[in-house]
């Protein structure tokens, strides 16, 4: 038998003291796991939102991309495509959302056009802002959709812990209580009944 478990004041203080923390900490489980859930929901919402405008945006520049390649013809675009430099821009931060680590994307900075305005027509400068757009924009769905990845992770260690709290410890540590001090209880009325024994013998 566990010596927290024998049947002493000291263990009952003891079991009193668990039982108050494991609820204490079942309720801040509980809060931490709907303030998760509630910022999960709007990650997806926004990475719904998001999708969307890439959806049209992605439409809006092969258009315009197309209509570039007729005008001006597929070389001349296809060598100009070879011009535009790497964009090192981006950068990964996280932060904190109850204890769970989730990215910021950074960076993704507005292409320059990398060739002479003379040299090309409108729709080219339209194909490529419009794919500027859609760089800047999957930058941002990244970070979203990784976030909802770890929240909804966190999600789950945290309903985990909190169904353990909930199911095991807390149970435990109320039956324990109950039990030690039902022993306590015991052994004052045995105790009580021989010193009344032997008072009436003293009588």
């Amino acid at each position: 038998m566990n010596p927290n478990e024998f049947p002493t004041k000291g263990n009952l203080i003891l079991a009193k003291n668990s039982l108050k923390l494991a609820k204490q900490g079942y309720e801040l489980m509980d809060k931490k796991q709907n303030i998760l859930v509630k910022e999960l929901m709007e990650l997806i919402d926004k990475a719904s939102s998001i999708q969307s405008e890439i959806d049209t945006t992605f439409r809006s520049a092969y258009a315009a991309l197309q209509e570039a390649n007729i005008k001006m013809g597929i070389r001349n675009v296809s060598d100009i495509s070879h011009a535009i430099p790497l964009d090192n821009s981006i950068r990964i931060k996280t932060r904190s959302i109850m204890g769970a680590e989730i990215p910021l994307v950074t960076g993704g900075e507005e292409m320059k056009p990398a060739y002479a305005y003379y040299s090309a027509n409108e729709s080219l400068d339209v194909a490529r802002e419009e794919f500027d757009k859609v760089k800047r924009l999957t930058l941002e769905l990244a970070g979203v959709e990784n976030s909802a990845y770890r929240l909804a992770s966190s999600i789950n260690k945290t309903r985990k812990r909190a169904n353990a709290l909930k199911n095991i410890t807390i149970p435990h540590f109320t039956e324990l209580s109950a039990s030690i001090a039902n022993a306590l209880e015991e052994k004052e009325r045995e105790e009580f009944t021989r010193l009344k024994v032997i008072k009436s013998r003293k009588g």
